[in-house]
């Protein structure tokens, strides 16, 4: 914190009147000193530059400017958090005395309580652990691990991450191949009306036309409920039954 010294004239206590020395010139507001050579002054509405300054040297302020950026949502997560624990009822009295938002500050605060500050990765960003916050500790030590060892970017992360959900969500072997077929816009927009008509679902009466379609080409052993896609197809056909002569006939090449 910084201290205020008030200071006293020394006249005023009997003493021979003395010359007070004369305040310096008021600058117009906003007004700063100029920053020293290759250095870069910090003020509470920008940066004051060099004239001159190398390349080196402004990349330099850069990477320090970003790590006063992202050490100070470590402070301000840690600062709530505290506020929270110790005053419960006053805590939001002191967000709006500081002027902070507190639905930022609230997830900068989460994340805090969810990384301890000995397993916080100084070379690791404060968004490469919001990335993990909703994780159990364990992935989250192996998620820093991997992001710390190979150097990742916050966004390299999130893909990884997502790949690894993907992964997880797919069955490592597909029951049945599945296969891609071209079909014509206006043939789709046809079939589409006729299921629509019947009042069943696009791919059930797809795949039940289909099959009847396949079961007279090939006569098919067996009675017709034991025939492939007999179920479907009677399901498909108990519509055509309820729907009538409001329906159109579609002709399907197998």
């Amino acid at each position: 914190m910084m201290a205020h010294q008030a200071e006293e004239s020394a006249g005023s206590r009997g003493g021979p009147a003395a010359t007070l020395p004369q305040p310096p010139p008021r600058q117009p507001r906003g007004a700063a000193a100029a920053p020293r050579r290759n250095q870069v002054l910090t003020t509470r509405v920008g940066l004051q530059m060099p004239a001159k300054m190398a390349y080196d040297e402004w990349e330099r302020a850069g990477h320090q400017l970003a790590d006063v950026l992202d050490s100070s949502s470590w402070w301000l997560g840690d600062w709530l958090v505290y506020g929270k624990d110790h005053y419960t009822d006053r805590y939001q009295r002191g967000i709006r005395a500081a002027g902070l938002s507190y639905q930022t500050l609230r997830n900068y605060a989460w994340v805090s309580r969810r990384f301890d500050l000995d397993r916080r990765r100084p070379s690791l960003s404060f968004q490469h652990h919001a990335e993990l916050a909703s994780m159990p500790a364990a992935d989250q030590e192996l998620w820093l691990d991997r992001a710390e060892q190979r150097r990742w970017t916050t966004k390299q992360l999130r893909a990884a991450l997502r790949a690894a959900r993907q992964g997880e969500r797919q069955p490592a072997a597909p029951a049945e191949p599945s296969r891609r077929l071209e079909v014509p816009g206006s043939r789709l927009e046809w079939w589409h009306q006729a299921a629509q008509q019947l009042g069943v679902d696009f791919e059930q009466w797809v795949m039940a036309t289909l099959d009847n379609a396949a079961a007279t080409a090939l006569e098919a052993p067996g009675t017709p409920a034991e025939r492939p896609g007999a179920a479907a197809l009677k399901g498909v056909q108990d519509m055509q039954g309820i729907a009538g002569q409001r329906t159109h006939p579609v002709a399907i090449s197998a």
